[in-house]
């Protein structure tokens, strides 16, 4: 969703773009400012109220572990002027999403659950269970829609309709891969498994870089590992950290964003809950305490930073 109505107005700024939950700038069409709301979404739909501290608790996971991959592939940011804001390089990006699952969650195991055995073109084992691992984890892109909702599609059909070339495609595969296992690698470390996350891919020149947030529980799934292997063998649900408790509480008030439903009402209480999840998030994956800071200074940190990059 495209429009005008920019919060703020920094010097050489050429784009906006307010998206569900981010505002981003375009800057002299070489950088792009991303201002992480506390706006929330879920099932597509921008959530009435907004959440204290969700920005800064995304902006600030995804800095920590694009800064732990960039021995993998470069990435996208240059700076990080304030909590919930992110100066970074403007890529040109692919139009898909790599998702990589570790264990049949979610989205997959409801369609598993509905006698699904193929997702993506990637083929099911027979008789698994909700949560359990895959042998090998399994990348099952979507497109990046422009307009609407992002789309299921197939590595064979990426390539055969040009989406991607096939070399880079391959190329982006292996990023993916190797990128979930170092994210595995450091969940581990807290006590958590990393189950499936997504990740976003663009060039500069002939360069490949990494964009957007990662690893963050809006963009990932996360169980906590200690009583995984209990909670699986007795079919009960796991204790997890990701945005799905939001989506659960949504789904048990009867909505999924579809067309007639309505979204259940945000007391303060429900909201003030929500913001406190997204700070154990922080902590649990971070392993370290959450400070809050407060986003009144934000335009003046990135106009210095913009400064500093001498676009301002």
């Amino acid at each position: 969703m495209a429009t005008s109505e920019a919060p703020f107005h920094f010097p050489g700024q050429t784009q906006f773009y307010k998206g569900k939950v981010r505002d981003v700038y375009t800057i002299n069409n070489q950088y792009l400012v991303m201002i992480v709301s506390d706006r929330i979404s879920a099932f597509d739909v921008v959530l009435p109220r907004p959440i204290p501290y969700k920005g800064q608790v995304l902006n600030q996971i995804a800095a920590r572990f694009l800064k732990a991959t960039e021995d993998i592939l470069p990435n996208w940011v240059v700076e990080v002027p304030a909590a919930n804001a992110t100066i970074g390089k403007l890529c040109e990006p692919y139009r898909v999403e790599l998702v990589i699952r570790g264990y049949l969650a979610g989205s997959a195991w409801r369609a598993y659950k509905s006698g699904a055995r193929e997702l993506c073109g990637v083929q099911l084992p027979e008789g698994m269970r909700e949560n359990e691992k895959f042998p090998v984890p399994i990348i099952t892109p979507t497109t990046k829609a422009v307009v609407g909702h992002d789309e299921e599609i197939s590595r064979e059909e990426i390539i055969a309709r040009g989406i991607v070339p096939e070399k880079e495609y391959e190329q982006l595969e292996q990023y993916t891969r190797q990128i979930f296992q170092r994210g595995t690698e450091m969940a581990a470390k807290q006590g958590l498994i990393l189950v499936d996350t997504k990740y976003e891919f663009g060039k500069i020149g002939d360069r490949i870089y990494l964009m957007d947030e990662i690893h963050t529980p809006d963009s990932s799934r996360y169980f906590y590992a200690d009583g995984y292997e209990t909670r699986l063998q007795n079919n009960e649900p796991q204790k997890q950290l990701s945005k799905e408790f939001v989506r659960e509480w949504l789904m048990a008030n009867n909505f999924q964003g579809k067309e007639g439903q309505v979204v259940p009402e945000m007391t303060d209480e429900k909201v003030q809950e929500i913001s406190e999840r997204y700070i154990e998030l922080y902590e649990k994956i971070l392993g370290e305490p959450f400070v809050r800071q407060e986003n009144s200074a934000v335009e003046q940190r990135v106009l210095e930073a913009l400064q500093r990059l001498g676009v301002a």
